[in-house]
Order: structure tokens, then sequence, then C-alpha cells
């Protein structure tokens, strides 16, 4: 939630104010407190949905979506249902303009030093920063797709050889399904709690498809366990929460990578 709390009042005009808990944010349940109903359908309070939003820029994307429902957010919606102040209104349109032009004109920030990089060769996924070289000594390079420290063989067109770069990889995240956990609920309820059924794991990042039940999952791969639905170590999950019961933390919204 933002440091500066955002509430919407009965007398806002042409937006549909419900008394429903946030889809957002399963911490936002208080029943006296207005949210509003998004074009997909789904429930938000201002903070909540300026911070989604606001990770999704962060992330180089360059209109808004739902994260539940995947369907698009149009600016002006946004604009209004998470009343961005004046500051925010020039930051999200700046990073807008910003993360077009890098698609536009085949931009991205170096992972190393973040400085924009131009790719020369379409052909190629294997990118070196001469920046990152001239600092550090020895040549760097990263993955065009997945935006990390190269590794396997060059060139190549499809994947560099880190966990999860494939981009099937990649579309499967951001498109998967919702899944209801049959044996997680709010805590004071009888709630089922919801999350993407296909996570990347944090650890490692390999694809996991969750089985419905228990939100503590183990990775086949590097064998550390995790809550499926907040994404953190289920030693931290569990300090607060039980493997039945909703996480303290947010359900984490759907992996970009």
């Amino acid at each position: 939630m933002s440091e500066d709390v955002k509430k919407f009042s009965p007398f806002d005009k042409g937006i549909k104010l419900v008394s429903k808990p946030s889809d957002l944010d399963e911490s936002d349940d208080d029943p006296s407190v207005l949210r509003a109903q998004l074009s997909c359908g789904h429930v938000s309070d201002p903070g909540s949905l300026t911070d989604c939003c606001r990770a999704q820029l962060k992330d180089g994307q360059t209109e808004f979506r739902c994260p539940l429902c995947r369907k698009e957010w149009p600016y002006n919606e946004v604009r209004k249902l998470a009343k961005l102040t004046i500051d925010e209104q020039s930051n999200f349109e700046e990073v807008l303009g910003t993360n077009t032009v890098k698609k536009l004109l085949d931009l991205k920030d170096c992972p190393g030093c973040e400085t924009l990089i131009e790719r020369s060769d379409v052909s190629n996924l294997c990118v070196e920063c001469s920046v990152c070289t001239v600092k550090t000594g020895r040549i760097f390079e990263f993955c065009w797709q997945c935006e990390r420290e190269w590794k396997g063989p060059r060139p190549r067109l499809d994947h560099c050889s880190n966990v999860g770069c494939r981009r099937a990889d990649q579309e499967l995240l951001r498109g998967c399904d919702m899944i209801t956990f049959t044996s997680v609920v709010y805590k004071g309820s009888s709630v089922h709690v919801q999350c993407p059924a296909i996570r990347a794991c944090p650890f490692c990042g390999v694809l996991i498809e969750h089985n419905k039940g228990c939100k503590i999952m183990s990775c086949g791969n590097c064998k550390k366990q995790f809550c499926f639905a907040c994404l953190k170590s289920s030693h931290d999950c569990l300090k607060t929460s039980t493997h039945f019961i909703s996480c303290s933390a947010s359900v984490a919204p759907r992996q970009t990578d």
C-alpha cells in the first residue's frame, strides 16, 4: 500500500463504488471502506491500484493490465481510480513514454549498469555492454530476453542458459489461469485464497504448477520450500500464518520473469 493513504468519497463522481474487499490486496477487507469496481470487474482501493500499476511500469510495460484476469485498464481509468496526484501522473506518463520508446527503438537497460543499450543484431540475444566491459575489465554480456548476465553458447535467437529465459515460460507466467486453494482460507473467514496456477520458484526460477492443495511447495529443482501465494520462503511465511491460513503478506502478483 502507498504511504499516502488514498480513499474514495461517496461524492466521487463517475466511479462505481462498492463495499467489497479489495481483489488486489487481501488484507484490505474493511467493510466500511469504499472501493472502486474496475472495468474488468475486479475491485480495488486507490493505493493498491497505484502500487500495482507502478510495478507494471517498472517491469517495462506500455499498458496496464489486471493481474488477475489480464484485461487492459485504460490509462484514463487508472488515473481516475488510482487517484493519481499531479506528481504521480507526471511520473507515470514519463515512464510510459520511456517504455514505449524502448520497445519501438529496441532499447533496454543494461542489468549491470542500467545504461540504455541498443541491440544491433536482432538475430542474437547476446548483447555486450561496452560501459560494463570498460568498468569491469572483462567482456560483459547480457541476454536481451531475460535481461540477466549471459549464460551459455552464443549467438542464439531463442534463449540463453539462464533458468526461465524461454519466451514460452514468460508467456505461461503472464497468461496462466487463476486457481483456488482447496485448503487455504483467509483468516477469520471461509473464503478460499486464489493465485496464479503457475509460479517460478523464487530461488532458482524453475516453473511449477500448483495442485490446489497446501500453499507451501517444494521445488523439485533446488529442493527449497516456498509459499505459492506470497512467494516468501516457507520459513518466513509460516512465522505469521499456517499451511491452511492466508499469508500475512498479500498474495504476490503474477510474475513476469
